[in-house]
């Protein structure tokens, strides 16, 4: 099935505004949210680029004061975010654009959460009720504009920062978090490196596989991840191919929305073990995701193999075993020239212990379909260190 129109305005869960060109409307999201001032916030890779240089202008023509604010690491930390609201008031700014991928997109959700508190930034942690803290009239006002097709940080109502002190990822949870419009136009996309695009598309991929397996009652999120997965499958190797193809581009960019709507059932042991090693070793988190995937599936096989049975006849592999799914993950990810082994990202066993526990306590854990001891989380992590599925 193909569709003539690669377009639409969606409002689930956020305002969505898909397809070609629609970054032209960015100004008027702007007003419509109530900005006259918006500080538009990417990562230092992206803030020299046209399509930053082009969105400023827009707002700029349509009398809007836009300024840019870009000193975000490629794992946003805490200070990042401190500075950026720093900025927010120095410019005396009453919204934000969250820009980029998952980087920018994070750190911009979190200072637009800052502008209004008075309480340090970890005191917002997804943990118990931390966010009933939080001043909601204090929140500014958000529109978000993914460059990557990946994350899916646009759909969410978190942002994943580093402590530094601590060398831990930490999870910054509140409703208003939530981008109240997301742009999405494939043409933001188009100039993505093939290695970023296949990276980012294997975290999307996880984002969806996990929260199909996990063991949490969501039938509404289950339906959304069985076909974010299919169209990972159709899309992915199309964009990485060739970076200009536009219906490919569109699709990833939905896959991504998918992914991120979807895991508000869970995520898992892919996440709990990449976050702690995105702290430890500032290793690229959907390239972690991608290349811890086949290992964590091979240790949730036990609980897992009928739902991925189900999504493998679904998105139509001519074995739809267990095994079968495995080895499309496997020949897939060979194909987009993905790392079999962390060992090959420089990642060794020497801090194996310290992941094994990280990954214990992380957030993510909770969501896996088998509950993985610390020894456990150990043993996968040295798998994947050492290619051995």
């Amino acid at each position: 099935m193909s569709y003539q129109n690669l377009s639409g305005n969606w409002n689930y869960p956020n305002n969505l505004r898909t397809g070609s060109g629609r970054i032209s409307e960015l100004a008027q999201c702007c007003k419509e949210l109530g900005m006259s001032a918006p500080l538009l916030i990417t990562d230092s890779g992206l803030a020299d680029l046209a399509m930053v240089k082009d969105a400023v202008k827009s707002c700029l023509d349509a009398n809007l004061s836009c300024a840019v604010f870009s000193q975000i690491k490629s794992n946003p930390n805490g200070e990042n975010v401190m500075d950026g609201v720093a900025a927010y008031h120095a410019g005396n700014h009453d919204g934000v654009i969250a820009f980029g991928g998952g980087s920018g997109l994070d750190a911009a959700k979190a200072v637009a959460l800052m502008v209004g508190q008075n309480l340090p930034l970890w005191d917002f942690e997804d943990v118990g009720d931390n966010y009933l803290r939080v001043i909601e009239e204090g929140v500014a006002p958000i529109v978000a504009v993914p460059t990557t097709a990946g994350t899916g940080s646009e759909v969410g109502r978190a942002s994943v920062i580093t402590d530094e002190s601590q060398h831990i990822k930490r999870i910054i949870f509140h409703p208003k978090m939530l981008p109240s419009i997301v742009i999405l136009d494939p043409d933001l996309t188009v100039g993505l490196p093939a290695h970023i695009t296949a990276a980012t598309g294997m975290d999307a991929l996880s984002h969806n596989l996990e929260a199909l397996c996990s063991p949490f009652y969501h039938p509404l999120a289950e339906g959304i991840a069985v076909e974010g997965i299919r169209l990972v499958k159709e899309y992915l190797p199309k964009a990485v191919a060739d970076g200009t193809d536009i219906e490919a581009r569109t699709q990833m960019l939905v896959a991504s929305t998918m992914g991120a709507t979807a895991f508000q059932k869970g995520l898992g042991g892919m996440h709990a073990l990449a976050h702690p090693l995105g702290a430890l070793y500032d290793a690229h988190h959907g390239l972690l995701n991608a290349i811890l995937m086949p290992y964590v599936l091979k240790a949730n096989q036990s609980v897992i193999s009928e739902r991925i049975e189900r999504v493998a006849r679904y998105i139509g592999l001519e074995d739809s075993s267990f095994d079968g799914f495995l080895n499309w993950v496997l020949n897939m990810r060979q194909q987009l020239n993905i790392p079999h082994s962390l060992s090959e990202i420089n990642i060794d066993i020497e801090q194996q212990s310290l992941v094994a526990t990280m990954a214990t306590e992380d957030p993510s854990a909770g969501g896996n379909p088998i509950k993985f001891t610390a020894d456990q989380y150990q043993q996968i992590f040295i798998n994947a260190v050492q290619g051995v599925l």
